[in-house]
């Protein structure tokens, strides 16, 4: 897994290409990859909206959602055995008595 960076520097780092310095350059100053920083970049301008794609807000969002619903999955889930051990699933009789 890479290693992840701070978003200030990550910040700093694609303020230092808009203002007009190479990639590479830049790359080599910081010392992170070439690749990286053109992820860098290629987000902020998803982000500025220069770009379709998802943006980091819209991304994180989802990412919260998609942990939320595995959450409920799971309670559904022990929520089925907890009915199965406790033979609630049998099915109930047409009629009542008193």
């Amino acid at each position: 897994m890479p290693r992840p960076f701070p978003a200030e520097f990550r910040l700093r780092a694609v303020t230092l290409v808009r203002a007009g310095k190479t990639i590479t350059r830049t790359a080599q100053e910081l010392g992170v990859s070439q690749a990286a920083l053109h992820g860098w970049v290629r987000q902020d301008k998803i982000d500025r909206g220069e770009l379709p794609g998802v943006s980091t807000a819209e991304s994180a969002e989802l990412k919260k959602a998609k942990r939320r619903i595995r959450e409920f999955e799971m309670e559904v889930e022990i929520l089925r055995r907890a009915s199965k051990i406790l033979g609630e699933d049998r099915p109930h009789p047409k009629g009542f008595t008193r």
